[in-house]
């Protein structure tokens, strides 16, 4: 496997990855994010030991593709991983924020370190399906002569939200939400690091226990989700530490309340223009999809308390009924 290389981030791409907060401020769902392939979880379709992708970088090989799955599956993880198995610079930009001239100086200075040091570049564009088609078309060509090796994500389905022109020159590849198995992976590491994780430096002092019927809550309300499953988690050992919650061994040992009531004040926190509106609608078909009414009801619940527009729902509902029903 080729040797890794050091990050140095674009100044075109993502100018506030350079001021990336210290541990100790990061959400823990950041601070947990994989370090290597064999810590990633799920999708082992894609990157199991079989899985083409682990196979491709394992040959020093990646070609431009697209990662589209719902939100909390490991799209940008996934992306950084491969990224960093190939030995390539990896350069991020969102769709939401940037605009053409950040497309074009992200590929000018590729274009440079390519030439000046043989350095290939990974360019990760995050939500891809909101740049426009200027912006797309911009990267038509150095996607074809390799200026750059494209990763885009999307949480939408891309054959009707890309270019057809750009998407034909992408590997198109499906994550799967979570199964539950995966995310009490996710969620016991987090507990048991102690690193990173809640039985470190970062975490409160004695550790922390999660009974089993808060742990099962938890993952049930995750709907496949490992980045809500983790801020639900760390609400919950706030809410739990605020209120003197332990168990004998002196842990702070959130119950069942509250993680209920962390999952609440997501649902509270709800912005029908930000990413927890995506993210509610996500768990609310995620649940239809694997056939769970409880949690289908009550993400369904969260976003009519919330005042989503019902038409959205059911665009929503009719899109699952094509594409999971059929």
């Amino acid at each position: 496997m080729p040797a890794k290389r050091p990050s140095t981030r674009l100044t075109g791409a993502r100018p506030e990855a350079l001021f990336t907060p210290p541990p100790e401020r990061q959400p823990l769902a950041a601070r947990m994010r994989p370090r290597s392939l064999e810590e990633f979880v799920g999708q082992g379709h894609l990157v199991g030991e079989a899985g083409p992708l682990r196979r491709s970088v394992a040959r020093g090989h990646l070609t431009s593709l697209l990662l589209w799955g719902p939100p909390g599956t490991g799209k940008t993880s996934l992306a950084r991983l491969l990224a960093d198995a190939i030995g390539a610079e990896f350069a991020t930009l969102s769709a939401v924020m940037s605009g053409v001239a950040d497309v074009r100086a992200a590929l000018a200075e590729a274009q440079e370190r390519l030439t000046l040091n043989g350095t290939r570049t990974v360019l990760f564009i995050d939500e891809i399906h909101r740049f426009n088609k200027s912006q797309q078309d911009a990267l038509l060509p150095h996607v074809e002569d390799g200026t750059v090796t494209l990763i885009g994500a999307t949480t939408e389905n891309p054959y009707f939200e890309v270019n057809s022109a750009l998407l034909s020159r992408l590997r198109v590849w499906r994550l799967e939400p979570l199964v539950d198995a995966d995310l009490e992976v996710v969620v016991r590491r987090a507990i048991d690091d102690a690193e990173r994780g809640l039985a470190g430096p970062y975490g409160p002092n004695g550790g922390v226990a999660l009974g089993d019927e808060a742990f099962a809550h938890l993952v049930s309300m995750a709907g496949g989700d490992a980045r809500s499953a983790l801020n639900v988690l760390e609400g919950a050992v706030a809410l739990a530490e605020d209120g003197n919650v332990h168990d004998a061994e002196g842990r702070v040992a959130p119950r069942l309340e509250e993680v209920e009531a962390a999952a609440q004040q997501r649902v509270l926190a709800y912005d029908r223009a930000g990413d927890g509106h995506f993210d509610t609608v996500s768990a609310f078909i995620k649940s239809l999809r694997g056939n769970d009414p409880d949690a289908a009801v009550y993400w369904l619940a969260a976003m009519i308390a919330a005042g989503e527009d019902p038409k959205f729902i059911a665009r929503r509902l009719i899109i699952s009924a094509s594409e999971d029903v059929g």
